[in-house]
């Protein structure tokens, strides 16, 4: 179906361009008739005119867009709340978020020229060029990052702390033997090297031998090998902290395949906080991230940078654990 035109709009009300265009975005003042006007808008709505985003663009010279950039991780429970919650907060201040999950090699520049966003924000930084050259051309840039960072305008959420919380609670429940489940998904490396790397910290600095690790996938007998294996080591496995709640639920079935208890043989603790967590048999210790409070503060971090305003304050409670029977 062919795309109606300004210049459509025009010939069906009789008048030019130039008036459709200056009735259509509400100037002329007294210059136009409003029985003129009232023609080119009934015109309009008979023909389905709607006007071209880009050109609307191009003549304010930005658009009311923010672009995020998702690198390509999959989309679990978490991304997807702070998708929605996100663009809940964006809308509420005006503006459209349009997601780019980034996969392939197409480069960024590619996007942003093509879409002309006020801001771009980035869920991992971004690489310094790409940044040089969003803010050359007027583009306000919000970052955020897996680790801990105080720069101004970069959000972080430290995963190294999420593991080590995970290893704390588990010694204070007596655990003095853990492991470290990761996902099988080398998409989550990123997080997951992080969150290993907090829980092999902590076992150090609480003077526990290093975590034994393994890579688990929602297989339950692959799982079941798993925990045999660290139940069968010299020193017993006696805790896991797992990467998230859906390879903790994996373990919790992989303890009971091989018939064991949970947590009176192995006590199990995830990450995120997942409405199946408090479902489970036993119900699942977790960590819980305020994905809601990082939402709010990256739509509130790009009104800043729009505005030219102060930074605003940074969340506290980022995560904390959630003491439920698995531990």
């Amino acid at each position: 179906m062919t795309r109606v035109t300004s210049a459509d709009v025009a010939r069906e009300s009789g008048v030019s361009r130039t008036t459709v265009s200056y009735v259509l975005n509400d100037k002329g003042g007294d210059a136009i008739p409003e029985a003129t006007r009232q023609r080119v808008r009934e015109a309009a709505a008979r023909l389905g005119y709607t006007p071209s985003a880009a050109a609307r663009a191009l003549r304010r010279g930005r658009s009311d867009l923010v672009l995020l950039v998702l690198p390509d991780w999959p989309i679990g429970p978490v991304i997807d709340t702070l998708l929605d919650q996100l663009t809940g907060e964006l809308a509420g201040r005006g503006l459209s978020l349009l997601v780019h999950h980034a996969r392939g090699s197409r480069p960024l520049a590619d996007l942003w020229r093509a879409v002309t966003p006020r801001a771009v924000l980035g869920l991992v930084p971004f690489a310094p060029d790409d940044e040089r050259a969003m803010r050359q051309a007027g583009i306000q840039v919000v970052g955020s990052t897996l680790d801990a960072n105080t720069d101004p305008g970069t959000f972080s959420v430290p995963q190294i702390a999420i593991g080590r919380l995970q290893v704390e609670h588990l010694v204070a429940r007596g655990r003095r033997v853990v492991a470290y489940a990761g996902p099988d998904d080398a998409r989550l490396a990123p997080f997951a090297d992080r969150r290993r790397a907090g829980v092999a910290a902590a076992c150090e600095e609480l003077g526990l031998a290093a975590p034994v690790s393994a890579a688990l996938g929602l297989d339950v007998a692959a799982a079941a090998d798993v925990v045999r294996s660290w139940r069968s080591a010299p020193e017993p496995v006696t805790a896991v902290a797992a990467y998230n709640d859906e390879v903790a639920l994996a373990v919790v079935a992989g303890v009971r395949a091989a018939g064991l208890r949970v947590p009176d043989d192995v006590a199990v603790i995830g990450v995120d906080d997942v409405p199946a967590a408090r479902l489970a048999s036993p119900p699942l210790t977790t960590v819980w991230q305020a994905i809601d409070a990082q939402a709010t503060y990256l739509a509130a971090s790009v009104m800043a940078a729009l505005d030219g305003t102060d930074e605003p304050p940074r969340p506290d409670d980022v995560f904390h654990v959630v003491v439920r029977s698995s531990t």
